[in-house]
């Protein structure tokens, strides 16, 4: 198989495809079925709704190129009367029954898009699965499908949900019952994996789809971000359209310490001027590290991290970390402030703590200042981060293994909650402080710098059992699934939506059906066989700063010097430079963990053996080509090129 040579951005043209061809014209509708055809009106009342309109517009679309369907939308004065479909039918377990022919077919006339309000439906009407924020339901009948959203996003999703039903069948067809889902999350946050804070609506249209309900922007200032000038009241109208938030990262520099005079007017000005100009933004992300301000706490040097020492001598003072590395007794005062001066233009706005700088500092004083947050601050800690694991071949000493490994930033190496997140939650838990995490979940990590996702879907069925158990134990109910590498929409991020919503069926279904969907009923047993190869070779990847930073950040282009550095160049663009990438291979100082000497030797025995299982799946995947669809071998090659 030649490898394809594309273009620096090519993978944009990917990206900017909303709906693809999908449906198989061999298939005929089975005993029960009713389709979809031409003559299927999309309805809506005639009131101004631009989430309603814009996802009417979208099923318009996906019809003309997905199942090769031209509809037309029609806008209404009344609704007909809503009534209920019978509920035993479970359209999303796939359908069954011996083919028909197709005239014989009952034809859907009409497919009416509303929200519960303007059907006129109470919570009891929508059923415990649809009556949340975002919920749905979808009742099929004979002649008319109808999809009532708790509120007009929850509509679209349920819009969205047809569409991932249609795709399943490869067909216009469904089975007469009820679908009825709500998020169990919410929100669920992505970076843009378009570019850095480069949001077309294509790329909207896509993070909705697959789930998402909020997006994230760095902010250096009003319509200011790393890359420059964005008009954020822009960027919050269309992500509107497709019922998503936004959320300001904030990159302010928080210059002043709390007892200067000017400290409440300088506050105002910096996060409340971004507020009054966009109020808009759902809400703002503070992290340590881009919010750090001069604490007086003892334990740090009180200044900023780039702000230059007084003297150049290092003192004890100076080995002190700054204060975004540590949790500052301060802080909840700083916050007071900072929230005051936003919630002056948005009395609802979230104000998201993020403690992911210092989950490696003993868990008193990280409890300690939980102790102490507002009650209105949303805390978000890490998921795996900073955990502590045992890996390698035991000796007898270790029933786990002898060498320990330390969980660096964003890894999917230890899918379940690390002890740093569990001790902030259930810190949070019992002060009743809304709590979210970090967790990965759009699909990417850090382990490998130069893929769109990791095709590893039961390491993330991991991760997702252990986000459900949270959810169950902490009240868990926010993520942030991406961080600067973006989200790109994949079977894994599709896998997660399911997972994430209510009254789905078990996730093994949904990637039965999903592997059948994009290579084939032929070929679908072997593809998740290749998953299955390479949810375990994951197994063996080892997370360390000197890997993420280093070969695994660059691939095959590492330049192997090992013990001196080396500068490689970098585009003039990248935000970051080459800063975030080291060729000098030594220890890092992870000194939680085992000697680097130990660790890297383990480390490459256990590289060994995932790039053994990684290749297994590659030639099973390469051995499948020829049973899978030519319509769909595309599907597979991007795959195998991953």
């Amino acid at each position: 198989m030649l490898l394809k040579t594309e273009r620096n951005y090519d993978f944009r043209k990917r990206l900017d495809q909303v709906h693809t061809a999908r449906r198989d014209y061999s298939r005929k509708a089975r005993d029960g079925e009713v389709q979809i055809d031409a003559d299927t009106i999309i309805t809506r009342l005639a009131v101004e709704d631009v989430i309603l309109d814009c996802a009417a517009r979208d099923l318009t679309d996906y019809f003309a190129v997905s199942q090769g369907l031209d509809l037309r939308i029609e806008k209404v004065d009344e609704l007909p009367v809503w009534r209920a479909a019978e509920s035993d039918a479970k359209q999303s377990e796939g359908p069954v029954g011996k083919s028909v022919v197709v005239g014989s077919v009952p034809a859907i006339k009409k497919i009416i898009l509303a929200t519960a309000e303007q059907w006129g439906l109470t919570a009891a009407d929508l059923g415990e699965n649809a009556a949340h924020p975002r919920g749905f339901r979808i009742d099929t009948h004979a002649d008319v499908v109808y999809i009532a959203g708790f509120d007009s996003s929850g509509t679209q999703q349920g819009a969205f949900f047809l569409e991932d039903l249609l795709n399943f069948r490869r067909a216009p067809y469904l089975t007469p019952g009820v679908e009825a889902h709500y998020p169990l999350f919410s929100p669920r946050m992505v970076h843009s994996g378009y570019g850095l804070d480069d949001y077309p609506d294509t790329h909207l249209a896509q993070i909705a789809h697959h789930g998402f309900d909020s997006i994230l922007v760095f902010v250096t200032g009003i319509n200011q971000t790393p890359y420059g000038y964005l008009d954020f009241n822009d960027l919050c109208r269309r992500a509107f359209r497709y019922g998503l938030n936004v959320y300001m990262y904030s990159y302010l520099v928080s210059s002043f310490a709390l007892d200067d005079p000017l400290a409440e007017e300088f506050y105002d000005q910096l996060y409340g001027s971004v507020f009054e100009a966009c109020p808009a933004f759902r809400g703002v992300i503070l992290v340590g590290e881009s919010c750090e301000f001069p604490s007086k706490d003892p334990h740090t040097t009180g200044r900023l991290r780039l702000d230059k020492p007084r003297f150049s001598r290092i003192s004890d003072e100076e080995r002190k970390p700054s204060p975004g590395w540590w949790p500052c007794y301060d802080y909840p005062d700083w916050l007071k402030i900072v929230s005051s001066s936003v919630r002056k233009h948005r009395p609802d706005a979230d104000i998201v703590f993020w403690t992911y700088n210092w989950g490696w500092v003993p868990a008193e004083p990280r409890l300690a200042l939980i102790d102490n947050l507002p009650a209105d601050i949303t805390l978000q800690a890490t998921f795996s981060m900073f955990q502590n694991v045992r890996v390698g071949e035991s000796t007898g000493t270790l029933p786990q293994g002898d060498i320990e490994a330390t969980v660096a930033d964003y890894s999917l190496m230890h899918p379940t909650a690390g002890e740093y997140f569990l001790s902030e939650a259930e810190r949070a838990h019992q002060r009743g402080l809304t709590l979210y995490t970090m967790c990965n979940t759009a699909g990417l990590t850090w382990d490998f710098g130069t893929v769109p996702y990791e095709p590893v879907p039961w390491q993330w069925l991991k991760r997702h059992s252990a986000l459900l158990e949270a959810r169950e134990k902490y009240g868990l109910s926010g993520l942030m699934e991406s961080h600067h590498y973006g989200f790109w929409p994949s079977f894994i991020s599709e896998m997660t939506k399911w997972h994430f919503l209510s009254n789905t069926p078990d996730p093994e279904i949904i990637l039965a059906r999903l592997a059948e969907r994009d290579f084939g009923a032929e070929a679908a047993l072997k593809i998740l066989e290749v998953w299955r190869l390479w949810s375990e070779a994951i197994t063996y990847y080892r997370t360390s700063n000197e890997d993420q930073y280093g070969p695994f950040r660059t691939g095959p282009s590492f330049p192997l010097v090992f013990e001196r550095p080396y500068t490689i160049e970098a585009e003039p663009f990248a935000y970051f430079g080459n800063s975030i990438f080291v060729t000098n291979y030594k220890s890092h100082g992870e000194y939680r963990a085992s000697l680097f000497s130990f660790r890297v030797v383990e480390s490459l025995n256990a590289s060994e053996k995932m790039r053994d299982l990684f290749d297994a799946g590659a030639e099973l995947l390469r051995k499948t080509l020829p049973v899978v669809p030519d319509d769909l071998r595309a599907n597979a090659e991007y795959m195998y090129y991953l």
